[in-house]
């Protein structure tokens, strides 16, 4: 008997065509998705070149807006454009008081916009030099060398009289760093300023600090009071103090956030304060208070020791600006002009900066 061929199973009729429209099923999905994405990729580009619009931006690096950088970038110490006419209007109101002696700078950090009148003529400094102590204290701060809340003895050789409380406490009595900062500046207390001097390495170590700061007409020769006059300094060295803390240049974030606070603490705001007002056309017992719906903020330490008068201070401006500006006068002992002349210079100040 011969072996047959093996019998093919007979396949189920249905299967085939169950077969091809799966097959399409799969392929119609896949196209879809490769049609799908592809249109989306091409969508904007499409629409472009439809309506004729140009391509969007390429987005902007990370490195061209970190902070400190556009419109409300810190400014420089940097003059560039002088404001010749408040600068001639400055030496004017000068000219006008025989026998006073001005000295004034004026600089937007923003812009480099300054004005001028002997600004690095050294004169008595009076009060007005503890901005550059402080500057210096809170240097020392930011490296570590002293504490915040370090503990500093009252001796006699720093007791001052004058302004200020801490010469009525006991010998020996400790004050921390921070409290003798603050009432340096808050109510121009002498032996709290002494208490720096010594702290900070004395007389000549503190001025060849100021030597490095670029301060070159700031000069500790002795204790506050100091009613002879013989510390100076000079009206671009007190602004360049402020400006070095409010640009960044010398102190970190948070220093530079103690010394604004330390100098917002200030009382006497009958100098700058007061004029910047007076250039406004208005007059206040509470200067300070009158300025801030004008948009103006003062940070600002006065001098006084009756032959020099002194005001240096940090400005913010209505539009966002930022400047620095320091006026002193020398002349005779408690003569009331001295006082209205620092006025009526940062008068002139407004009427130039602030538009209404």
């Amino acid at each position: 008997m011969s072996a047959g061929r093996p019998t093919r199973p007979r396949s189920n009729p249905w299967l085939r065509p169950v077969g091809l429209v799966l097959r399409l099923i799969v392929l119609g999905v896949g196209l879809g998705v490769i049609v799908g994405t592809a249109l989306k990729l091409m969508a904007p580009r499409l629409v472009q070149g439809a309506l004729g619009t140009p391509a969007p931006a390429a987005p902007v690096s990370p490195v061209a807006t970190k902070p400190g950088s556009g419109p409300m970038a810190l400014g420089r110490f940097e003059p560039r454009q002088e404001l010749v006419g408040l600068s001639q209007q400055w030496a004017r109101l000068a000219a006008a008081q025989k026998g006073l002696t001005a000295s004034g700078f004026l600089l937007v950090l923003d812009d480099g916009r300054y004005a001028e009148l002997q600004p690095d003529l050294p004169l008595s400094a009076a009060s007005s030099i503890k901005v550059p102590i402080l500057l210096a204290g809170l240097e020392d701060l930011d490296r570590g060398k002293v504490r915040w809340n370090e503990p500093m003895p009252l001796t006699k050789e720093v007791v001052g009289g004058g302004a200020g409380w801490m010469a009525s406490k006991p010998l020996g009595t400790r004050f921390p760093f921070f409290e003798a900062a603050t009432e340096m500046i808050r109510v121009s207390d002498n032996t709290a300023t002494n208490l720096l001097i010594r702290r900070l390495g004395g007389k000549t170590e503190l001025n060849g600090r100021f030597r490095s700061l670029g301060l070159t007409a700031t000069v500790v020769n002795n204790w506050l009071p100091d009613l002879d006059g013989t510390n100076t300094t000079s009206s671009r060295d007190l602004a360049r103090s402020i400006a070095l803390v409010d640009t960044g240049d010398k102190l970190t974030p948070r220093a530079r956030d103690l010394f604004r606070e330390i100098m917002g603490t200030s009382r006497t705001n009958t100098l700058i304060p007061l004029g910047l007002l007076m250039g406004l056309g208005k007059d206040s017992s509470d200067p300070d208070s009158e300025l801030l719906p004008e948009g103006i903020t003062v940070y600002n330490k006065t001098g006084d020791i009756g032959i020099a008068y002194s005001d240096t201070a940090l400005i913010q401006l209505p539009n966002g600006q930022r400047a620095v500006l320091a006026v002193m006068v020398k002349g005779p002992f408690n003569d009331p002009r001295s006082a209205e002349l620092i006025r009526s210079m940062a008068g002139a100040v407004t009427k130039t900066l602030v538009k209404r």
